[in-house]
């Protein structure tokens, strides 16, 4: 079976920076299940993996358009240290879930400076060239309810 449109996929993967530096890998938590052409996976490994089949390998190299998209400087902004509830255990690399107008954003403390605080709603790898080594490991049809929710459930998925 090949992974096409709604169909299940697991994929084992490793993605490396353009320096070659580890940032995120399936050893640790098995295999990531998702649905294709759902839009749960960046655009450019999802249209990497169209068409490939179990046990398949590639290496992707993916541009920040086609992965979490360009840094937007808009996105980063110094507010009062007041608007956060708890300003005492306020550190550099927190995140929070912010409402904006455009709904809601996590954003990440990125320099605290007396009663300013700079957070980035930029996603944290943003303006980044990422590298992807994927090993298709499963392709399945989905369940009716995995279908209606547009994610996996059960073992390798969510749970309700």
């Amino acid at each position: 079976m090949q992974v096409e449109k709604n169909k299940v996929v697991g994929i084992d993967y490793k993605l490396t920076d353009g320096s070659g530096k580890m940032i995120d890998s399936s050893t640790d938590h098995g295999p990531l299940y998702y649905i294709q052409g759902t839009g749960s996976l960046i655009p450019g490994l999802e249209s990497a993996l169209e068409g490939k089949k179990s046990g398949d390998s590639l290496k992707v190299k993916i541009d920040a358009k086609d992965g979490y998209g360009e840094r937007n400087d808009a996105l980063c902004q110094s507010v009062p240290r007041a608007q956060f509830e708890s300003t005492e255990a306020l550190e550099i690399g927190m995140q929070f879930e912010v409402e904006t107008e455009q709904g809601e954003l996590v954003v990440t403390v990125t320099k605290i400076d007396g009663d300013l605080v700079t957070v980035d709603g930029n996603h944290p790898l943003a303006g980044m060239e990422l590298h992807f080594d994927v090993t298709v490991k499963e392709v399945r049809e989905p369940s009716a309810e995995e279908l209606a929710h547009g994610h996996v459930h059960g073992e390798h998925g969510h749970h309700h």
